[in-house]
């Protein structure tokens, strides 16, 4: 929605009578411009979305956007845990404590426990895990994220880990 309105602003700037480019016309500009552009490409093997994660040492990970935080767990735990076929979620309105477990996803291969990263209320569960809890596999920072909550204490993201810190955790479970 906010997205809607930045677009509504930004075109009322443009005069209504721009030239119109056909199709093949604006493919061929779009490619000149990125061919242009000269940055560099990279590969990477972290995602965009998880740049602005938290990890916990129980590779559950959160995203605080306006307050709110997004939960789900890693791809590293997702990738252990094999194929998911059911996940347990906590009920709306539920008051979690930080590190207090919140539900359960079984796979195939075992069962893991879930733990809040922080502490907060939960203020929405992704429903779509009931009917397709393999969304957990698919995109672990995206649609296969697990519950929103709250947050009551900020201060505890401080104690959480971002992906490099995170990434080296993992690299230590390895060793």
């Amino acid at each position: 929605m906010a997205m809607r309105a930045a677009l509504r602003c930004l075109s009322a700037n443009f005069s209504p009578r721009l030239p119109q480019l056909s199709p093949a016309a604006a493919q061929l500009s779009a490619t000149r411009l990125l061919w242009r552009s000269g940055s560099p490409r990279t590969l990477s093997t972290t995602s965009a979305l998880s740049s602005a994660l938290k990890f916990t040492d129980k590779h559950e990970w959160v995203r605080v956007e306006g307050g709110i935080g997004t939960v789900g767990i890693s791809n590293y735990a997702q990738e252990a845990l094999g194929d998911v076929v059911y996940c347990g979620l906590p009920e709306v309105g539920q008051r979690l404590e930080q590190m207090e477990d919140f539900g359960a996803l079984e796979s195939v291969k075992a069962a893991s426990e879930l733990y809040s990263p922080l502490t907060g209320e939960v203020t929405e569960v992704n429903t779509d895990l009931t009917e397709n809890p393999a969304l957990v596999n698919k995109a672990c920072y995206a649609e296969g994220w697990l519950i929103k909550m709250t947050i009551e204490k900020p201060e505890e993201l401080d104690g959480l880990m971002d992906q490099a810190a995170y990434d080296k955790f993992i690299k230590s479970l390895e060793d």
